[in-house]
């Protein structure tokens, strides 16, 4: 953070106390800001430009978006404690009234892909074990533990991150599409989840330093990664000492059609394969479950050493 002058300077200014505030509920785009404020991109840009020298805020890029989130919010929480010793200004509570609409638009545009992709995605859904049961599986080899940061890699629709929220105390779900963070970003404010952190970022090289989470997951990811053994090594590595990974996907299957359809690189996965790619990674097999149906569904938890 700033010195103290720069950033009392940077909240000398009405908008950039109406930007923080919305921050503070949850991320937003640029362009979303300026609907919730009523002033044009430009001109929001330039207020974020100042909180960000100020290190208030950071921002970063996602496909075509700009997204911005507070910055070292724990650093700051002396600033916003006393921020809201100030008397209530209506402006603030009128932004935040206004920002249920930003709420509804990110929940319509999940509405309007899933419909779009519903009869690809229901073909595919055929096939699968049916999901309560993946998820009870799921349940079950994560237990009940607390759980200080959970790492979804290839994260969706954000399903995973919604599952596990109530033992985890911080959530991070990475994806390289743009698309999809923008629908599992709509599921999570509907879900009352904003605290997630959602990331574009590439699964070989993610943006998180060495032993940054107890848990990460790999959830129908690895049969569309080129290399899964790369995969792994780098969900390794983000590991804690004791740290699990989970991976959810097929075991081997014969359906080739699902490379062309459905973009399948791998053919599911063999016991001896994944825990080879363990082994190499510095993680030992500690549990399996198998979940027999059309496309039979492997669980593996392993444990870094």
């Amino acid at each position: 953070m700033s010195s103290p002058l720069v950033i009392f300077q940077a909240l000398a200014d009405q908008t950039r106390l109406r930007i923080l505030a919305l921050l503070r509920d949850m991320e937003l785009s640029v362009g979303e800001l300026a609907q919730v404020l009523g002033q044009s991109q430009p001109g929001v840009s330039r207020h974020v430009k100042i909180l960000v020298q100020a290190g208030l805020i950071t921002r970063r890029k996602e496909g075509n978006w700009v997204f911005l989130a507070l910055d070292n919010p724990e650093k700051a929480a002396p600033l916003y404690t006393m921020i809201d010793q100030w008397p209530a200004d209506p402006e603030l509570a009128a932004d935040a009234q206004r920002l249920g609409s930003v709420r509804a638009a990110r929940t319509a545009e999940a509405e309007d892909y899933f419909e779009a992709h519903a009869a690809q995605w229901d073909a595919i859904r055929s096939l699968h074990v049916a999901q309560q049961d993946v998820e009870s599986a799921i349940r079950r080899l994560i237990g009940t533990q607390a759980i200080t940061h959970l790492v979804d890699i290839g994260t969706g629709t954000g399903r995973m991150l919604e599952l596990l929220a109530p033992q985890a105390a911080s959530m991070t779900g990475f994806d390289r599409s743009p698309a999809m963070l923008r629908v599992a970003r709509a599921k999570l404010t509907a879900a009352g989840l904003e605290r997630a952190a959602l990331r574009q970022g590439d699964l070989y090289a993610l943006p998180l330093p060495a032993e940054a989470a107890d848990l990460a997951l790999m959830h129908q990811v690895l049969h569309a990664v080129q290399h899964p053994a790369a995969a792994i090594s780098e969900a390794a590595r983000i590991l804690s000492p004791g740290g699990r990974l989970l991976i959810v996907d097929f075991a081997p299957h014969p359906r080739e059609t699902l490379r062309d359809a459905h973009a399948h690189v791998h053919a599911g996965f063999s016991d001896t394969q994944i825990r080879g790619w363990f082994h190499d990674a510095g993680l030992a097999c500690a549990q399996t479950i198998r979940l027999e149906g059309p496309l039979t569904v492997r669980l593996w938890m392993g444990r870094r050493l």
